[in-house]
């Protein structure tokens, strides 16, 4: 437990397949993907002490918590399901998680709260993208599956950033066939304060557009100049930078604004992937 600071962002690569733990675009499955450079990659990481230290892994792409299920895993994977969640009740074990250190402390397996572990699963028509939870039946003979290799992820000076829409050749005709959701917003003052609430409907994925339509609905009671636009996924979850494009599930996004320049700004850390 002691090997993970409080606050750092990290990726976790299969020790078998050599891949890493990715925050599907969906907004709700995990999964393994070669790709190292992406905000997908990377995980922050949350010490608390509830019944001893426990770990939390939160997305860096939408701010969503890395979750046990007792959902079966799909065909052709071991145990549960693992999948990205809202952070909303302090009890919630779903998110919990305790570090074992294996083979002199160079992987780790990580075990929720009723003593599953976290796996990868085997090869499936030629891929290894199979993530689970999976019972133990002797801590000492863990399956390589369960191990994970820890990369440290530095933190980047400033934002990335957008990515910028992709351009349409007749954008109010099918800007109006896009699929939508509910955006709930929140402004949050210098003192920490939620200081401004409102809801809008947005068609498609763009954070790029989505920014554009804040800047304009907040333009006159802020400095939009400053604006950064941050996702909370749950009344417990920490505040991440959204800085990649919406997840594909057309559900209501929780976002919360700030200031650069306020306490809450600096609080945040983006990783350099």
């Amino acid at each position: 437990m002691d090997r993970f600071q409080d606050g750092e962002h990290v990726r976790l690569r299969s020790r078998v397949h050599g891949t890493y733990l990715h925050a599907d675009e969906d907004g709700h499955g995990v999964s393994l993907h070669r790709r190292r450079a992406s905000m997908h990659a990377a995980w922050s990481v949350h010490i608390c002490h509830r019944d001893g230290p426990q770990l939390l892994f939160h997305s860096a792409a939408y701010g969503s918590y890395l979750a046990a299920t007792d959902a079966r895993a799909p065909p052709g994977n071991r145990g549960c399901r693992a999948v990205q969640r809202d952070y909303d009740r302090r009890e919630l074990e779903a998110v919990r998680w305790h570090a074992v250190w294996a083979d002199s402390g160079n992987y780790v397996v990580l075990r929720d709260v009723a003593g599953r572990c976290l796996r990868a699963n085997k090869r499936r028509l030629g891929r290894s993208n199979g993530v689970s939870v999976d019972d133990i039946d002797d801590i000492n003979k863990v399956s390589t599956m369960m191990h994970w290799s820890v990369e440290i992820i530095p933190a980047r000076e400033g934002m990335p950033p957008l990515p910028r829409p992709i351009g349409l050749p007749y954008p109010g005709i099918l800007d109006a066939l896009m699929p939508s959701r509910m955006i709930l917003y929140v402004r949050e003052g210098a003192d920490g304060s939620r200081v401004t609430r409102g809801s809008f409907v947005f068609r498609g994925r763009s954070v790029f557009g989505l920014r554009k339509k804040l800047v304009r609905r907040l333009r006159a009671i802020m400095d939009v100049s400053k604006l950064v636009v941050c996702v909370e996924a749950g009344t417990l979850g920490q505040l991440t930078p959204l800085v990649v494009d919406l997840p594909r599930s057309h559900q209501n996004l929780r976002i919360v604004v700030i200031e650069a320049g306020t306490p809450a700004h600096a609080d945040l850390r983006c990783p350099d992937v």
